[in-house]
């Protein structure tokens, strides 16, 4: 029977159907959706960075160890502090402290539920009515969704495509004002799959330090960088501008559904301190949720006795997945790579719709191969470029090797006819 009433007080909340719909998860589940089930074909999904399930990409046994007896000890069955555990934090810091001129302490280390949470807590620390941010096109939408939930303006900066991907430094300049309170760059690059030279970041640096403002790194890739750039952090540079390192475990580890990330300042300076970025952080943390306790008992072990051949063997089947990938785009003519990718797990690649029949932009080359192919990729738009794709290369060669031929008969049925 129904509950009849002169009025109820509560609603659902609008703004979440927006900032749900515009991240990565969002566009995928409207694709996903179009799959035509009566298709005896296998779903090939290139779409989305969590190579876990594929039997290249198993962490550890270091990993899977350390979580085993942090459980059996029985002594992590209770609340961690906000900030984390002192002994994960401490083993943090000595991870990131390889090559840096200024030395991290524990007390630079906080942890989260994955890097997502760590975006939540920059984003929520910086928000101030009438501020604005700066981010990356194409970048990682979860920002611009995080941001426009708490109402912080964003703006956007060009990455450049004809030149690797680098940062657009004049338009940085150009968009910013008196309210802009940071730039966010990702490195390596998701989704251009680009590394940035220690060149390119000390620009940003100093463009960043003359405008005032601090930069947000995020580092979920770090170290997954296979090319002829070598991978620098952008945290090295804190003396320069101060700088919030966003990171995790979860991609060079290959363990995504751990949820266990970080959120780091690099300030020797003490401008974040001074500013109250630092009290902001801890606060922030008070009212949110931890990383589960036994994870964060694990992280020591977890840093300390991974061997170098794992990361070896995850960075040579990523740059031969990287190959494959880029070779088999170059044989299609309606796309273009215009940089192969030398980090992370993806590449961006141009849609020439003009030799496309019955496609109108990318969202509908996606629907459409998704109906016809059963095949996943993302278009464009979801990272704010539209008319591109982002395919992820990280999975298995031989499905790597079907969905493109799939991609490529795809193109072929809908080329225009000359």
């Amino acid at each position: 029977m129904e509950i009849e009433a002169k009025r109820w007080g509560f609603r659902g909340k609008q703004e979440l159907n927006a900032a749900s719909a515009s991240t990565v998860r969002g566009y995928l589940n409207q694709i996903i959706a179009r799959i035509n089930k009566d298709n005896s074909s296998s779903v090939i999904r290139l779409g989305h960075g969590d190579p876990s399930h594929f039997p290249s990409f198993k962490t550890t046994p270091a990993a899977e160890d350390a979580i085993v007896d942090a459980l059996r000890s029985a002594k992590h069955n209770c609340y961690a502090p906000s900030a984390g555990v002192l002994p994960a934090r401490r083993a943090i810091a000595d991870y990131l402290n390889r090559d840096l001129p200024c030395k991290l302490s524990p007390d630079d280390v906080y942890l989260t539920s994955g890097c997502t949470q760590a975006i939540e807590v920059a984003i929520n620390v910086l928000s101030r009515p009438g501020a604005n941010i700066l981010l990356p096109r194409p970048g990682f939408p979860y920002y611009e969704s995080c941001s426009a939930y708490n109402h912080l303006e964003v703006r956007h900066y060009d990455l450049l495509p004809e030149k690797g991907w680098e940062v657009d430094l004049d338009a940085v300049e150009s968009i910013a004002d008196e309210n802009t309170v940071a730039l966010v760059i990702i490195n390596p690059g998701n989704p251009c799959g680009n590394v940035f030279s220690y060149e390119q970041l000390h620009k940003v640096a100093e463009t960043a330090r003359k405008l005032g403002i601090l930069v947000i790194s995020d580092e979920a890739y770090d170290n997954l960088a296979f090319g002829s750039t070598r991978y620098v952090p952008m945290r090295v540079l804190g003396s320069t501008v101060p700088v919030l390192t966003l990171g995790s475990i979860s991609k060079r580890w290959i363990v995504p559904g751990w949820r266990l990330g970080w959120i780091v300042t690099s300030d020797p300076n003490g401008i974040l301190k001074k500013f109250g970025v630092i009290d902001s952080i801890a606060e922030f943390l008070n009212i949110s949720s931890d990383p589960a306790t036994f994870i964060q008992a694990a992280t020591p072990q977890i840093l300390e006795n991974t061997k170098e051949d794992f990361f070896s063997k995850i960075i040579s089947t990523l740059r031969e997945c990287a190959d494959i990938c880029y070779n088999r785009i170059e044989e299609i003519p309606s796309l273009t790579c215009p940089k192969k990718p030398e980090g992370s797990m993806f590449v961006m690649v141009k849609l020439n719709l003009s030799m496309l029949e019955d496609i109108n932009d990318d969202m509908d080359f996606c629907l459409k191969l998704a109906e016809e192919e059963s095949v996943i990729v993302l278009p464009g738009i979801a990272v704010r470029l539209k008319n591109w794709l982002r395919i992820t290369f990280a999975i298995e060669h031989s499905l790597l090797q079907e969905g493109l031929g799939r991609i490529k008969g795809f193109c072929q049925r809908h080329a225009k006819k000359q």
